[in-house]
């Protein structure tokens, strides 16, 4: 067996309990598989940037055998995955899972991925903290002395384990690091998938950052492989896929087809695919530039668009759509700024239900009854409208791409808010801390790369505000000093800024501010 872990004396308690010879084993085989074929995964999707650039547009591939035959059906969806009216994520820590799996949700993501920063204590801890929670063995101390512990009414949990661009370098494998997803999934599946059966559950994931069918199918070897590796029955495994990168909206029927025998949903990754967005077309003129960020919301054409596609793509063949995410937090001391949230929250998951999603998602407890007040009025006994297949609706590739829309504009406000927002997370993230309340909203890395990605677009395309400023490099440069003076006893602010003048001032547009980051966790 030639595999290393390189973990700290802090990891090593974790460690111990994890990396049995079996799981050891089973990491092994997974590299030795799939490295290749996930290294090919990601050139092709640089190959496909690289024709993008020089003309050519996506498009549906109408001849495809995963559009064509009408008669195939996804995986069986199991009992305690048939109600997803809410769901809420989070992070690993054990307060959140704590709070999460209470909070009265269906269904609670726990997340390695945009809300976890991943320092290997982070990742490891949280392997701990889920397996403990599996078996109903997890409770917590603050520093104040209050408890947490679980209740009799447990959200149904899914994990979402990183993407496939992301490889965690304390896990070699031959000499090379391995690919975090299959880390996280495997030390999850080992560990929990048996125990999980025993309780009528299940073994389930949420798969991340997908851009194509190709990488949909290297899932699918995967659960395959690992199902037999540990004797488990064919379809065991459960996915759902965040539909949350531009390329992949070209593809949910292929996607679909190449996880039918364990996907169960798609969710509409609202702010990853703004992101992605800008990330595929955004150095291709200024029609595809996009405005303020916060008034891109999912009633705009193209972001309408883009969420009705995927509710008809996936109740056709028999799986449930999750609508977006909702990251408003509650204010302790402002009614007014709540009492205004609650009602555009409320707006948003009206709008979803009636677009024909089975659900959707929240950032914080307490929006979940507001949220399962509007789906359980509106599914009723059902649980689900998987019946609603929307066959008024024919999308195409323009409407898809098409990010004009009435009341649009650029203004200095929100460049200077994309840069806050940046700086302030990126503090975060370097601290060990993938998730933090910014100005009332929850933000993750999803919510940090739209930031960074328009400050990089709107220098690229020399956007003009509405007041008639230029958007220049100098521009950004002096709203970052203002800002350094705004924070300057903040912990890891030089290094944060420095992260973000690298992803937003460069002359190139890097793929992933966190595999920036990413190389700097390290040095603190």
């Amino acid at each position: 067996m030639s595999i290393e872990i390189r973990a700290s004396e802090f990891d090593s308690e974790a460690v111990t309990h994890l990396f049995t010879s079996d799981v050891l084993a089973l990491l092994e085989a997974l590299h030795r598989t799939f490295e290749r074929s996930r290294v090919e995964a990601l050139e092709q999707r640089a190959r496909r940037q690289d024709r993008i650039r020089i003309g050519e547009r996506l498009q549906f591939d109408h001849s495809s055998k995963a559009r064509t035959d009408l008669s195939w059906r996804t995986s069986e969806i199991p009992e305690d995955l048939r109600l997803r009216r809410v769901e809420i994520t989070g992070p690993t820590d054990p307060k959140m899972v704590i709070n999460a799996l209470n909070s009265g949700a269906d269904v609670f993501m726990a997340d390695f991925e945009d809300s976890n920063t991943p320092t290997f204590s982070n990742m490891m801890n949280g392997q701990v903290t889920l397996k403990r929670a599996v078996r109903k063995e997890l409770s917590f101390v603050n520093e104040a002395g209050k408890s947490y512990e679980l209740g009799d009414k447990l959200a149904t949990l899914i994990v979402r384990p990183r993407g496939w661009h992301l490889v965690d370098r304390h896990v070699l494998v031959d000499g090379e690091p391995i690919s975090a997803g299959l880390l996280d999934f495997a030390l999850f599946l080992s560990h929990n998938a048996k125990e999980l059966i025993d309780n009528n559950s299940g073994p389930y994931f949420y798969l991340p950052k997908l851009e194509s069918a190709q990488e949909a199918a290297l899932w699918g070897r995967v659960f395959d492989f690992s199902e037999g590796w540990l004797e488990l029955s064919h379809s065991t495994i459960k996915a759902t896929v965040l539909l949350e990168t531009f390329p992949a909206v070209f593809e949910i029927d292929e996607i679909l087809y190449e996880l039918r025998d364990w996907i169960v949903g798609m969710n509409a990754g609202r702010w990853d695919y703004l992101f992605s967005f800008i990330k595929t077309y955004g150095d291709l003129g200024s029609r595809y530039v996009l405005p303020d960020r916060n008034s891109v919301t999912m009633a705009v054409p193209f972001m309408k668009a883009y969420a009705e596609l995927l509710v008809q793509s996936c109740h056709r063949r028999g799986a449930y759509a999750i609508g977006g995410m909702a990251a408003f937090i509650p204010s302790r001391k402002d009614e007014e700024i709540n009492k205004v949230a609650f009602e555009r929250v409320r707006e948003d998951k009206v709008r979803e239900f009636a677009q024909g999603f089975d659900g959707s998602w929240v950032a914080h407890p307490d929006l979940v009854s507001l949220c399962m007040e509007v789906f359980s009025e509106g599914l009723g006994p059902s649980g689900n409208q998987i019946h609603v297949t929307r066959d008024d609706l024919s999308v195409s590739e323009e409407q898809l791409s098409d990010v004009s829309f009435e009341g649009a504009k650029i203004s200095m406000t929100a460049l200077v808010n994309d840069v806050s927002v940046a700086i302030r997370y990126l503090t975060s993230w370097l601290s060990g801390q993938g998730a933090v309340g910014i100005f009332n909203l929850m933000e993750d890395a999803a919510t940090a790369e739209i930031a960074r990605a328009q400050i990089w677009q709107w220098i690229h395309e020399s956007v003009v505000t509405d007041d008639g400023q230029k958007v220049t490099r100098e521009l950004v440069d002096g709203i970052i000093d203002n800002e350094i003076d705004l924070m300057e006893d903040v912990k890891y602010l030089h290094e944060a800024v420095e992260i973000l003048r690298e992803v937003s001032l460069s002359e190139a547009f890097p793929e992933f501010l966190t595999t920036v980051a990413y190389e700097r966790l390290g040095d603190f």
